[in-house]
């Protein structure tokens, strides 16, 4: 079978649960591995794929693998503030692009990176693996079915406890940091998966820390007809990663909805129902890797899961939050100008 052969741009913790999904893939291969900083992709691949130190090259940045011939597909996973030039440098080399989540950090980024993947005929996509899910996937399916009536509300919170320096990624706006890029994109777009539209209406209420980055928040989110959805997100605090779907006639939760591996499906009057998805850590993404893996294959440019006017219309949301909470970063940040 043929196999998409990958390259990975950044040395950070998501490849604890990416490499493994790659190299158990029945169409996927691991070739290469660059970090910007020094000896950081070697101490990545020794860390979290040791068996692999002699199959997988490492190098001191990203230039070697973007130019490598026998790389197909590059996942970014370097910080937010480089997706968008690290991305555009990917396409306008012919290479396909997972990115990790968020694909861009505005909307007008991802609109020019769109156009530029359908000039080069490139496939595209942003990396939420939660939509893969196996779990997620049943969601749909009941909602689709209408078990639970009616959905009226959805209720979802993604918190990360902890403390974290100042100069830390998440808390430093010179790297797009906050809790909404990082952790809100997660409740917005289970939101998304159960409703399928823009909103209508949006308010929100926003703590931020001392380096102006939003540290927590809430946003009441009107999608009309009735249907609300109440998401939170938060650095440096605990709670439940948890989604309820609600619904005239019952409601689902999801349990740690971000790596969803159970449902429970309450119907008035009725015993509840449980389906359950187990899988290892190491398995993590492996059913987003399957997928864009098959695009590839396939020729498509896009998912038919996550297209990117799903992408944009989940950033569309967090460009209206950052506006109501007066967060900008820096015009080198929020800058969409593709240059040569």
């Amino acid at each position: 079978m043929t196999k998409i052969k990958w390259g990975i741009l950044g040395a950070a913790r998501v490849n604890e649960r990416l490499m493994p999904a790659i190299v158990q893939s029945d169409t996927g291969e691991l070739i290469a591995i660059g970090s910007r900083r020094k000896g950081a992709a070697k101490e990545c691949l020794l860390k979290y794929l040791p068996e692999y130190e002699d199959k997988v090259s490492c190098f001191d940045g990203f230039n070697q693998i973007i130019n490598h011939k026998n790389i197909d597909a590059i996942y970014i996973a370097n910080t937010h503030d480089q997706h968008f030039k690290t991305i555009a440098q990917c396409l306008k080399h012919n290479k396909h692009v997972l990115s990790e989540k968020p694909i861009t950090v505005n909307a007008k980024q991802l609109q020019s990176l769109t156009k530029l993947a359908k000039q080069q005929n490139c496939f595209l996509m942003e990396g939420v693996w939660m939509r893969f899910l196996p779990a997620i996937v049943k969601l749909q399916q009941l909602l689709s079915e209408g078990v639970i009536g009616n959905v009226h509300s959805v209720n979802a919170n993604f918190s990360l406890p902890g403390s974290f320096a100042d100069t830390h990624r998440l808390m430093n706006p010179v790297t797009a940091g906050g809790a909404l890029l990082d952790l809100g994109i997660y409740p917005i777009s289970i939101a998304d998966v159960v409703f399928n539209k823009a909103p209508e209406h949006i308010k929100s209420f926003v703590h931020k820390s001392t380096t102006g980055i939003d540290e927590r928040s809430t946003a009441l989110i009107d999608y009309g007809n009735g249907q609300f959805a109440s998401l939170a997100s938060a650095l440096q605090q605990n709670g439940p990663t948890e989604a309820c779907i609600n619904g005239e006639l019952g409601y689902i939760r999801i349990p740690q909805f971000v790596g969803a591996q159970s449902i429970e499906l309450h119907i008035s009057g009725q015993d509840p129902k449980y389906f359950e998805y187990n899988f290892s850590d190491d398995e993590n993404f492996k059913f987003e890797i399957a997928h864009v893996t098959q695009c590839i294959l396939q020729k498509q440019t896009q998912s038919s899961v996550l297209p990117l006017s799903t992408s944009l219309r989940v950033m569309n949301i967090m460009d209206t939050l950052r506006a109501q909470w007066q967060l900008q970063y820096s015009n080198a940040v929020e800058s969409a100008e593709l240059t040569n």
